[in-house]
């Protein structure tokens, strides 16, 4: 980014934020901003598009803290360099602004460049070495260009197999970001070179992965719990039931008999599959207590009840209750 641009744009006030904000506010910020002014949800909105690159480059600079020192030291030195060095452009007009500050303090060179292509402030305090006080103009090593941070939301089956996602650039350049199989909610991936330019190369992009929920599949760690519905037959007398796994088939499982409602039965390898580690599928017994009984299923339960009423399943529960 030219030294020009950082003096007339106000970073702070595109995201909204205080000049004192910690990074915390700031990325909080951007993120908020951008899911609003993305261009995948304001198709063809031209102010929209506009927003959403202001702000990208706002928190490129602002949440890197190199880059941020940099833009605050710039910007208190306010209009003070906008002034025209002499130099000339296209069509024979003076290029003013911070470009030509540097051009007279390195002559006529331009200085060393940092990150974002603002003018590298170790030369003018001390160089490259790590003090901070006028020790003369030494020399920087050139950096890569900062990191930048998106954000997207996959399937839950998009997170379990892999997928690759596109994310849309305020300029309409589509990056293509690889998605590996059993990435977790919340975690990140790195697309080296996607960053913001630098002398030493671009940086990287980081973007943060959300895993929509799914109606029948909860993910713990590498395991996978389901809840399955069982008959008081089969949760007391066993049987074997079929349960559906990650791979699209059903699977048959032993219920043993006497099993409570709550019991949990493990269906080893069926969990998530992933570089380092495969987990199990957990299958959590729900016992359905029927809504509508016919006269002879009525009859068989009061039968039943006939039989078993000398047992109270309450019994330790009063035992335990006295004070």
């Amino acid at each position: 980014m030219a030294s020009q641009d950082w003096v007339e744009k106000d970073f702070y006030a595109i995201l909204g934020v205080s000049k004192d904000a910690s990074d915390a506010d700031i990325k909080k910020a951007y993120r908020k901003m951008a899911r609003k002014y993305h261009p995948d949800t304001n198709s063809g909105d031209e102010t929209a598009e506009r927003k959403f690159k202001d702000i990208t480059e706002a928190n490129s600079v602002l949440s890197n803290a190199e880059d941020r020192q940099q833009y605050d030291a710039i910007r208190a030195m306010g209009s003070g360099a906008r002034f025209s060095a002499g130099g000339h452009g296209s069509g024979g007009q003076t290029n003013g602004g911070f470009e030509d500050v540097f051009s007279n303090l390195f002559g006529g060179g331009g200085g060393h460049r940092g990150a974002q292509g603002a003018p590298d402030f170790s030369d003018l305090f001390g160089g490259g070495g790590s003090g901070g006080g006028f020790g003369g103009f030494g020399q920087q090593t050139p950096r890569k260009g900062a990191d930048r941070t998106a954000s997207t939301s996959i399937s839950f089956s998009g997170s379990i197999n892999g997928t690759t996602i596109g994310l849309r650039e305020g300029n309409g350049e589509v990056i293509d970001v690889r998605i590996p199989a059993g990435i977790k909610d919340g975690q990140s991936v790195r697309v080296r070179g996607k960053g913001s330019p630098g002398a030493a190369g671009a940086g990287d992009l980081i973007v943060k992965v959300s895993v929509k929920p799914h109606a029948v599949f909860i993910r713990e760690d590498n395991n996978i719990r389901i809840h399955a519905p069982v008959t008081f037959a089969e949760a007391a007398l066993g049987g074997q039931i079929e349960v559906p796994t990650l791979s699209g088939e059903s699977v048959k499982m032993k219920v043993p008999a006497g099993s409570a409602s709550g019991r949990t039965l493990r269906l080893k390898g069926r969990g998530v599959k992933t570089s380092k580690a495969t987990g199990d599928m957990l299958v959590t017994l729900d016992v359905v207590v029927p809504q509508n009984l016919s006269k002879e299923a009525k009859a068989a339960v009061e039968a039943f009840a006939e039989a078993t009423k000398e047992e109270s399943p309450r019994d330790s529960l009063m035992a335990r209750a006295t004070l």
